[in-house]
């Protein structure tokens, strides 16, 4: 009689474990993606920042991103640079831009990076796309 008991108590709350441990693996995985993608545009921006060579570098830059991340298959990185005057205003990045001021140059890395669900139950968890942007003024 106990057996019996176990037994169905067992093929009851089976199917509910077994759906909260697959959250958990589910939300675990994307907070993974989540993180490796900032910390590669991280990465991107850091190589650029370094100076104004490395600033123009933007093949350079998308590539420290994406060696930062290399178990993300798939991730994009997006790499650019821009300027504005130190008094807040817009500047074309030219050497005649900022007159009242001085020019501050930033390096700038977007990334993206695809996140399938291991389990597709009913559509609860669709696929996305997890993004990550990075930006940071260049040391002049």
């Amino acid at each position: 009689m106990r057996w019996g008991q176990a037994s169905v108590e067992l093929a009851l709350s089976l199917p509910l474990l077994l759906m909260m441990f697959l959250v958990v693996v589910e939300t675990g995985r994307a907070f993974y993606i989540a993180i490796s993608v900032a910390n590669a545009a991280r990465a991107g921006v850091q190589y650029g920042s370094q100076n104004l060579s490395t600033a123009a570098d933007n093949a350079g830059m998308q590539a420290a991103a994406t060696n930062d991340a290399p178990n993300l298959s798939g991730m994009i990185a997006v790499a650019s640079h821009f300027c504005k005057c130190s008094d807040g205003t817009a500047s074309t990045c030219l050497a005649t831009d900022c007159s009242g001021s001085h020019r501050l140059l930033y390096t700038q890395v977007n990334t993206s990076a695809s996140y399938s669900p291991l389990i597709n139950f009913m559509g609860i968890l669709p696929a996305i796309t997890v993004p990550g942007k990075a930006v940071m003024r260049v040391v002049q």
